[in-house]
């Protein structure tokens, strides 16, 4: 196989992983999302940071890999990285993280409303 080939495979899937590792980083936005509530104008500020970020790193796959040439394959593929890691991989964790944190919600109000009771 041309070398040239083998390159842009490679550039492919790093592209690829580099979607998936900022969908990724979006999630720890979630989970502390689920774990601490937030009022909408935080929430904004901190998309707006994952964006700005999600661009330097973008960019720096593009600089890095590719001498800064834009290609549109390259942005292509960050996208599908990003959506196959949201449809495959977070929807099934982020539930999964819910529902715990709303069992152990649960359990612990159960134990603090039996407390109480034993106090009065």
């Amino acid at each position: 196989m041309s070398v040239h080939i083998v390159y842009e495979v490679r550039l492919l899937l790093y592209s690829f992983a580099t979607g998936a590792g900022l969908m990724m980083t979006y999630d720890f936005l979630r989970i502390l999302r689920i774990f601490i509530p937030h009022l909408p104008v935080i929430m904004g500020v901190e998309d707006m940071v994952y964006w700005i970020y999600a661009s330097l790193v973008t960019f720096s796959l593009l600089y890095e890999q590719n001498d800064g040439g834009l290609r549109g394959y390259v942005i292509a593929g960050v996208f599908i990285g990003m959506f196959l890691y949201d449809r495959l991989i977070s929807r099934f964790f982020l539930k999964f993280l819910k529902n715990t944190w709303k069992y152990l919600r649960m359990k612990l109000d159960k134990c603090f409303r039996r407390r109480k009771k034993r106090q009065r």
